[in-house]
């Protein structure tokens, strides 16, 4: 008889996630799992670190503080000064997230410890963002945050001329090229819009694939060339999840505001 777990450290994570068991009629996956361990980390961590947030901050506190502070500062120039209070509450838990998830196929157990199923043997617990359907909640995420905050901030007006507007000079150009010019910026925006629509697979598939192939790269280096080769493979990801979660947090970033950026928008309207 078959053991019902083993531990098989050469061959890596299956490119789609496999269901665990059923919770009020809804399957979970080994990858939901994991986000559930790693969203739980997060909570309890930060509480344990920081506690009750006081005036004259603990060590715990002023580690939290001085993290957040540099994200912030990093990304303040991009989304601007009037958007980055608004937004860096969804952008920090983007880099936060993301982060600890693409670390978490570094954790001992995860990717390697299998179970026994009519289908053959599966992962029992797996990094979250190696399965594409995690990286495109994140994706769906981040468009319908960049949709909230244009047209909550900007408006439906000032995406519209970004998108189709003729952004040409009268005075400069003359009336005949400006007028000859409208089709022209008219039909940029179409490609625009495909390529608004484009970002839920470009930011989905760059994680996805980032995560997946660096975590069975480890995998079979580990059956190739065991502790030695998967230790320098496992250091190497631990730069390239930063690199990763910083890039989708900054893609993000960058295109909230190259709409709410824009001068003219009706950010200043809703201040206080």
């Amino acid at each position: 008889m078959s053991p019902a777990f083993v531990f098989a450290n050469s061959e890596g994570v299956k490119p789609s996630a496999t269901d665990l068991f059923v919770l009020g009629g809804v399957p979970i996956s080994n990858s939901i799992l994991t986000t559930w361990i790693i969203a739980a980390l997060i909570i309890l961590g930060v509480r344990l670190a920081v506690g009750t947030p006081k005036l004259i901050p603990g060590k715990g506190q002023s580690v939290v503080e001085g993290m957040a502070q540099g994200l912030r500062d990093a990304l303040e120039p991009i989304v601007g000064k009037q958007m980055i209070g608004k937004t860096f509450p969804l952008l920090c838990g983007f880099f936060v997230f993301i982060l600890l998830m693409n670390w978490s196929g570094l954790l001992p157990g995860v990717g390697t410890i299998k179970y026994h199923t009519d289908h053959g043997w599966q992962d029992a617990i797996r990094p979250a963002n190696s399965d594409l359907n995690t990286t495109f909640a994140l994706s769906v995420l981040s468009f319908a945050a960049w949709t909230y905050f244009v047209l909550r901030y900007a408006g439906i007006k000032v995406l519209i001329f970004d998108l189709f507007g003729n952004k040409a000079d009268k005075k400069e150009v003359g009336m005949l090229m400006w007028v000859l010019l409208v089709p022209i910026f008219f039909a940029v925006g179409g490609i625009e819009v495909v390529s608004i629509a484009f970002r839920l697979i470009s930011l989905s598939f760059r994680l996805f694939g980032n995560v997946f192939g660096g975590e069975n790269l480890i995998h079979a280096l580990g059956g190739i060339a065991p502790y030695v080769a998967p230790a320098l493979a496992g250091l190497l990801e631990v730069l390239v999840g930063v690199i990763q979660a910083f890039v989708f947090t900054l893609l993000s970033a960058v295109y909230i505001g190259l709409i709410c950026n824009h001068e003219g928008g009706h950010d200043d309207e809703h201040a206080h």
